[in-house]
């Protein structure tokens, strides 16, 4: 009986046991659905590369995500498993599309609770139009929504999880770092602590790119990245003062109309000074957050950044105090994921 078929069951019998709601039942058979679907396209990596029929850039790609994969286990102390050792195409740009929802007078995330992982800051869906008719309805009740397109998820180890085609990104910094944060976090997970666990995936993401560049020399790859990374902070930091600002604005004493006429005013100012902040940069990719921030912004699109960042500089703090040393890093965040978790 294999690993898949005896959490299938179990999820069946937890499900009808403690969910009285049929749509929630329903909402996990097509978790497992989409999951299984995934599963079933999964091929060996050595097996893909060996095809003649394989496009060479992925061959050449695939190749690299080995040496990146072992990497992650033998210089990053990542788990050991078979995880990303396997290949799947799924044809399509994203493998799920997370719901990301706030009240229109708040900055704080509308939670969702689940079997096994605890309480999320978002609601994850294999179908992209079963993400947007759960986005209808809770635009419908009310909320500020935004649908989110994630290129990987982790199961935590209960699988071993594929590469997938989203991850093949043109760039090799992106490919090895999305390896090292979904294998973080089937190392470390704190359950009901969403912000806990991207923070500290992220760090083990950069300071892992970080260890890879410097391995094999890469100094000139690793400036781009850095330089990428840099353009990234700055949207954060944008994102982040304007939440800020919000938050102060919905707690206080403005009657609704005004608070609302106000956040209209502050997103448009966000706009505003991503135009500016775009004239300091130089060379590539200098549109690349273009489309993300011309769209309807509006509290649901800042929720994420404060998910994935908020915490960052604590993680890093540690990895500094730890003089870069990945296994006391790792006991350091183990101990404090304890201590959070009581």
């Amino acid at each position: 009986m294999t690993r898949f078929y005896i959490l299938k069951r179990v999820l069946v019998l937890l499900a009808a046991s403690t969910v009285s709601a049929c749509s929630s039942f329903g909402y996990y058979m097509d978790l497992m659905a989409g999951h299984s679907e995934l599963l079933e396209q999964r091929k060996p990596v050595s097996e893909v590369i060996a095809d003649e029929k394989t496009n060479n850039n992925l061959r050449k790609a695939l190749l690299k995500s080995q040496k990146i994969r072992d990497f992650a286990s033998k210089s990053l102390y990542l788990p050991e498993n078979d995880s990303y050792r396997q290949y799947a195409d799924l044809s399509r740009p994203f493998v799920v599309w997370n719901v990301v929802a706030a009240k229109k007078l708040s900055v704080e995330a509308k939670k969702w609770c689940f079997l096994f992982v605890g309480c999320l800051s978002y609601k994850g869906y294999f179908s992209k139009e079963e993400a947007q008719t759960e986005a209808q309805r809770l635009a419908t009740a009310g909320y500020d929504v935004h649908i989110a397109g994630a290129k990987a998820y982790s199961t935590l180890g209960w699988f071993d999880d594929p590469l997938l085609n989203t991850m093949m990104y043109r760039s090799e910094a992106r490919r090895a770092g999305i390896i090292f944060h979904e294998l973080a976090h089937q190392l470390i997970y704190i359950e009901n602590d969403t912000a806990f666990n991207e923070a500290f995936a992220t760090v083990v993401e950069q300071e892992g790119i970080r260890e890879w560049f410097n391995k094999n020399g890469k100094h000139k790859e690793y400036a781009d990245y850095l330089e990428q990374n840099k353009r990234d902070a700055q949207i954060n930091e944008l994102l982040l003062e304007t939440r800020k600002a919000l938050m102060l604005l919905y707690k206080s004493n403005a009657p609704e109309e005004r608070k609302l006429i106000a956040k209209k005013q502050y997103f448009a100012l966000l706009q505003k000074k991503y135009q500016q902040l775009k004239k300091t940069w130089s060379g590539k990719n200098i549109n690349a957050f273009d489309e993300w921030m011309t769209q309807g912004l509006n509290n649901s699109h800042l929720l994420l950044v404060a998910t994935y960042y908020d915490l960052v500089p604590i993680f890093k703090k540690i990895m500094k105090e730890e003089n870069n040393n990945f296994k006391k890093f790792y006991a350091r965040v183990k101990k404090l994921g304890r201590i959070n978790k009581n």
